[in-house]
């Protein structure tokens, strides 16, 4: 391994500088907006940890998965709880079975319009992903000096220390190396908790906890999936470990702009100190430029490059080398079994998430589970395969182009009938929707069938970039799937990657992938 050293050359031990204020200029050091007008409690743990917001008033705004953990830590944690939410048919939490054991004696629940002298009394704000920091009353209580934290910010603030984190973010890519680190880990024996923008809210893990002795977990290590609305108010997580997958046009509706997107993104290194390691794409010089802006003192280390990962052209074989402790591997990724090109990095960068770590991990233990990895639902996941050979693969996940062109580029060796639709997003720039960027994947392919609110339109986006392959146009999935059966021929593969939102027709894009993978069954008996 000694040419593995000599590869690195004085990147291994250099450090992000601080090239702006590291929490910018509105930013306090817990990760909270700066107050301007009144002075501001600060959260600190007591030596306690179960009850240092005792005496405290939290607000929960957003009454979801995330809201309604975050409601039971607080609790856990000794505060009295006003829970709110803007749907006024929400349930109330005084009525909801699942805080069953609880004291709702101090939670009060508020539904419909926020009342703004709830929240200016409140000792801090939570709020869920889904509230945007510009809702009028929640930015006035912020200007009032209310500290105001993601869920994932408030968890993280009574996470035990001796938890060690690693964090995934990007726009496409997330939920599978957040899966694959965490099965990686678990076959070694290493104690993890899966979850976050993924599945169960770190709020979750850290209830858990608070059941054991702190020098004691339930577990040794949190893989999180974080998204950009989280790190909006990251509070005092603090990854031991963290990616930037990719950077592509996604959330603009709410960021406003690609650099702004990228900021937020680069939060996620805000905290991490020159032990840690901070990971983006060695090609990506926008990620490059905003990560040194973020002012980390992380270690680096690069998708793509070394130190880092990186793969050969072929996708084979790995090289990964963890610039803070210099552990070094060479895996093969031949026996994976997960579809596609892409899923073999994934896989790669989920090894170098792991190995940072320093948890124990050996190469050997790495290579012994890359066979057994599997993507998580919706992912490129094989549904069914019928009795012509037909390959049914749901991408529901893929609610953007750049996921879709991930997910196409993914298929190899076979034709595909592709299905795009759904609910779509403006394309960077405003430049219509952004599908002509898959023409060249698909014209290999055997034909596109289109369907939902935006099927038409991404059709004509299609037909004007030269698409000259079969694309046919029903309004509804259940039609869609049963056209993608009429046109996919023996050996084939029927792949639902929609490019779009899923709310035009389902209630997520779980749902979709669910139907679609019923119907694929069902149009094949």
């Amino acid at each position: 391994m000694a040419s593995l050293h000599s590869a690195l050359g004085s990147l291994s031990g250099s450090l992000w500088c601080e090239a702006s204020a590291p929490y910018g200029a509105s930013g306090r050091k817990d990760g909270s907006l700066r107050p301007s007008r009144r002075s501001s409690v600060v959260v600190c743990l007591a030596s306690d940890r179960r009850q240092d917001l005792n005496g405290e008033t939290v607000a929960v705004v957003g009454l979801g998965a995330s809201g309604r953990a975050a409601v039971k830590l607080a609790l856990a944690r000794g505060a009295d709880v006003v829970a709110l939410d803007s749907n006024p048919s929400c349930l109330p939490l005084e009525e909801d079975s699942a805080f069953e054991g609880y004291d709702l004696k101090r939670v009060h629940t508020e539904l419909g319009p926020h009342k703004r002298e709830t929240l200016l009394k409140a000792s801090q704000l939570v709020l869920s992903p889904g509230v945007p920091l510009a809702q009028s009353d929640i930015a006035a209580a912020i200007q009032a000096g209310v500290p105001a934290f993601s869920e994932l910010g408030f968890a993280a603030a009574a996470l035990p220390e001796n938890v060690k984190v690693a964090a995934v973010t990007g726009t496409n890519g997330k939920s599978t190396v957040t899966t694959f680190t965490g099965q990686l880990l678990k076959s070694a024996g290493v104690r993890t908790f899966v979850g976050g923008n993924l599945g169960t809210p770190l709020s979750e893990g850290v209830l858990q906890c608070l059941a054991f002795p702190a020098e004691d977990p339930p577990f040794n290590v949190a893989v999180v999936e974080v998204s950009s609305y989280q790190l909006e108010l990251p509070g005092s997580f603090h990854p031991k470990v963290a990616v930037i997958l990719n950077l592509t046009p996604d959330h603009l509706e709410r960021h406003k702009s690609m650099e702004a997107y990228g900021m937020m993104k680069c939060r996620v290194f805000s905290r991490m100190e020159a032990s840690d390691v901070a990971v983006i794409p060695q090609s990506d010089a926008l990620l490059r430029r905003l990560a040194t802006m973020s002012g980390s003192q992380a270690t680096r280390a690069w998708m793509g490059g070394l130190p880092g990962v990186q793969l050969d052209r072929d996708a084979r074989r790995a090289i990964i080398v963890v610039p803070t402790t210099g552990v070094e591997a060479r895996l093969y990724l031949s026996g994976l079994q997960a579809v596609g090109a892409h899923n073999a990095h994934n896989a790669g960068t989920a090894a170098l998430l792991a190995l940072s770590l320093d948890v124990g991990l050996q190469s050997e233990d790495i290579q012994a589970a890359l066979p057994l990895l599997k993507t998580p639902a919706h992912r490129m996941e094989i549904v069914y395969r019928d009795d012509q050979g037909v390959l049914w693969v749901n991408d529901s996940k893929a609610t953007n182009v750049d996921a879709t062109l991930v997910g196409i580029r993914g298929i190899v060796g076979k034709k595909a009938v592709v299905m795009l639709g759904g609910l779509a997003k403006a394309g960077a720039g405003g430049s219509g929707l952004g599908f002509g960027l898959l023409v060249e994947v698909l014209q290999s392919h055997r034909a596109v069938v289109l369907f939902g609110a935006s099927g038409l339109a991404i059709e004509e986006e299609l037909r004007s970039a030269g698409l000259d392959i079969p694309c046919q146009y029903t309004e509804h999935l259940a039609d869609a799937v049963h056209l993608a059966r009429s046109l996919a021929q023996p050996g084939d593969a029927v792949v639902l990657s929609p490019g779009c939102a899923s709310f035009d027709e389902f209630k997520n894009f779980e749902h979709r992938g669910q139907v679609f993978a019923d119907l694929a069954k069902l149009v094949s008996s």
